[in-house]
This record gives structure tokens, C-alpha cells and sequence, in this order.
């Protein structure tokens, strides 16, 4: 495994900019709980924050809070896959059958005919993880808010399912991709996918603040609540999660500050080797999401030109953006505890736009 310093050994120096906290309070205004940003550069960080960590009581968001990075995982999980490949333990054009014999066979689909870069792609065909109870309704999610699930009994579930059209020949968006990536990740290193995660990234990088939690159904240190409508106007408060539901795919928990250590130190070229990271970096056409799509990172177009690595994630109340600059040299995170609409998502992805725009200013 090549990893080198954690990157950000420097203490950071607060920067006061009245316009990261305007664009938090904007977000805020679309009707999220509690919204907290952050911003690093060169040595230098400014953060935000706006609202509430619980409805109906005055405590602040929690500076530092931590929170369910949802699909932001895959770009730890991703980080993990290609790390293995630098160190010559499997390759990209491996087949998914070569790792799971027998795992993805039926309903069309043949593992045999299946790499593991086409998982990390999403270009693999395989169908989504059908949305548990618990993500579906107030009603689910209180019944089964504790219920454990293994990856097999995942990919199952999702083999069951029809595959959907995708927008664009070959490309489809599925959690499924990256349970199956983390249940090779075992497979190829005889360890869990979230001990490597914390072994080859969270460890070596001093993520004070983030964790892989495997069936662990509370948020440890500081936090705030995390709440959902499940289709009404009434939040619930849905903070409590096993989520093993979403291995490899969307479960790490984190903060702000941690998310741009990380995203830093991947496009600075400090967690992998500079091969790996240009196979990560190279994308295909991804527009259902707006973007274009690599291996477990998606490239957004700036509105200043030029374009930003990162990714979106959503875990049951808790949303965030996150993304860095090719070079790494600026990073954007943000996260809300509430999925208030259109507006929210759209003054969330200003705001990354807007700071990582900033670095050329």
C-alpha cells in the first residue's frame, strides 16, 4: 500500500469570509434543520454554520459534527479497490466471478462478463439495492431502524430486480456495484472492507472523526440529529441507523473537516499511486447525474470553467456535497440534516461551486 503523509499536518488558520456564511444561511433558509460548511486551502480553513442540531431546541450545529456521508463512501471504497491494484493484489479487468464465483448470475446479468472496473464505473448493468423499509416510511424505518443486513443478502435482493434503461448506453447508477466492490475488497485481503477502510485510509490519514461502523446504529461524538418527511411535512428524527444496508456504498461517517482531509490528500496523489489515480480520474458521461463519472468520484463542471472532483451522498436525512479541485489545493465540503427540496440541493452545490471557484479568484 503507498500512502505518504496525512497531507494536512500544518495547524490551519482561520480565515474569516463573510460569503461562506451567506451562502450557509442561504441554504439554511431553504428550510434545512442545520447546515455546516467548510472550506480548506493552502494551510488556511473557514467554516460555517447555520441553524439547529435538534428541531425545536437553541443549540447550535456542532463545530466538527459528525454525520452519515451517505454516497461519499463510495469514493473511500473506490480509494481502497485501487490501492489493492497498485499493490498488484487484483486488476481492474478482473471479473466479479473471479472474486464471487456464482454471486451475479440470472435475470440477464453474468459476473463472467462483469469487471471490477465496470462496478466502480457503474457500468455494470447490475440493478440497484431495492430502498429497505426503513428508508421508505415513518412506519418502516421505526420497525426496522436496528435490522442488520449481510452484503450477500444485498446483492440478492438487487438480482431479483429488473434492470432499469439508463440514460446513456452502459452507465446506471447502482448501490449494489459497491457492496459487491466491498465484498471483493475481503475476499482479495481476508479482512473486512471496514477495516481496510480504517486501516489503509482513516488511520493513516488521522480521521479523528470518522469511522466505517459496520452494524453500529448511533453517531458517536458530538452530532446533530438527522430528520426526514417520509412524504409529509413532519419531521421524524431518523438519526439512529444500522447501516449495514449501505456497505461500501453510502455507511462511513464523518465531518466536514475530515471529508476535505481526505479529498485533499486523494487528488493530491497521497493515497495512491499516480496510475491508480489517473484510472480514478478518468471519466465517462454520466448525465442523470449531471456529471461525468470515474471510479467512485464524479467530475462537476465549474461554473468558472474548468471542472472539480467529489460526491454527493444521502443517508437518510443527512445530505452533503463535497469536492476538491484537480490539484487538491481546495477543497468544499457541506452537509444538511434535513432534506428540504430542489433549493436545498441547488444552494448546496453553489456553495462548492462558488469556494472552489474562489481558488482563482
Amino acid at each position: 500500500m503507498l500512502v505518504a503523509s496525512t497531507g494536512l499536518t500544518a495547524v490551519a488558520k482561520p480565515v474569516q469570509s463573510n460569503s461562506l456564511r451567506q451562502q450557509v444561511e442561504a441554504i439554511h433558509r431553504t428550510g434545512a434543520v442545520g447546515v455546516s460548511a467548510e472550506v480548506t486551502s493552502s494551510g488556511s480553513h473557514d467554516s460555517a454554520r447555520a441553524g439547529t442540531a435538534r428541531i425545536g431546541a437553541t443549540k447550535p450545529m456542532p463545530e466538527n459534527g459528525r454525520f452519515r456521508i451517505g454516497s461519499a463512501t463510495k469514493t473511500f471504497t473506490a480509494t481502497v479497490v485501487l490501492q489493492l491494484v497498485g499493490e498488484g493484489r487484483i486488476s481492474l479487468d478482473d471479473t466479479v466471478e473471479q472474486w464471487l464465483p456464482g454471486v451475479v448470475q440470472g435475470n440477464g446479468l453474468d459476473g463472467s462478463r462483469i469487471t471490477v472496473r465496470q462496478l466502480l464505473q457503474h457500468t455494470s448493468g447490475i440493478p440497484d439495492v431495492p430502498v429497505p423499509p426503513a428508508l421508505r416510511s415513518a412506519d418502516g424505518y421505526r420497525a426496522e431502524r436496528f435490522r442488520t443486513y449481510t452484503p450477500r443478502e444485498l446483492v440478492r435482493a438487487a438480482m431479483r430486480q429488473p434492470a432499469e434503461p439508463s440514460e446513456v448506453p452502459g452507465w446506471s447508477y447502482s448501490n449494489t456495484n459497491y457492496v459487491l466492490a466491498a465484498m471483493i475488497i475481503r475476499e482479495v485481503t481476508g479482512r473486512s472492507w471496514q477495516r481496510e477502510v480504517h486501516d489503509r485510509i482513516i488511520r493513516p490519514l488521522a480521521l479523528r472523526d470518522t469511522a466505517a461502523p459496520g452494524t453500529f446504529p448511533f453517531i458517536p461524538g458530538p452530532h446533530a440529529h438527522a430528520y426526514a418527511g417520509f412524504g409529509t411535512d413532519t419531521g421524524v428524527d431518523v438519526t439512529t441507523l444500522d447501516p449495514s444496508m449501505a456497505v461500501g456504498s453510502g455507511s462511513v461517517i464523518s465531518s466536514t473537516r475530515d471529508l476535505n482531509r481526505f479529498y485533499t490528500a486523494l487528488l493530491a496523489g497521497r493515497l495512491m499511486r499516480p496510475e491508480q489515480l489517473d484510472e480514478m480520474t478518468t471519466t465517462v458521461s454520466a448525465p442523470g447525474l449531471g456529471a461525468s463519472y470515474g471510479l467512485g468520484l464524479a467530475e462537476i463542471r465549474l461554473s468558472c470553467g474548468g471542472s472539480y472532483f467529489g460526491h454527493r451522498g444521502e443517508l437518510l436525512g443527512y445530505v452533503t456535497w463535497a469536492g476538491t479541485t484537480r490539484e487538491g489545493d481546495r477543497t468544499a465540503s457541506v452537509y444538511v440534516t434535513s432534506h428540504a427540496g430542489q433549493d436545498t440541493e441547488k444552494s448546496m452545490t453553489e456553495l462548492v461551486d462558488q469556494q472552489l471557484c474562489g481558488a482563482r479568484s
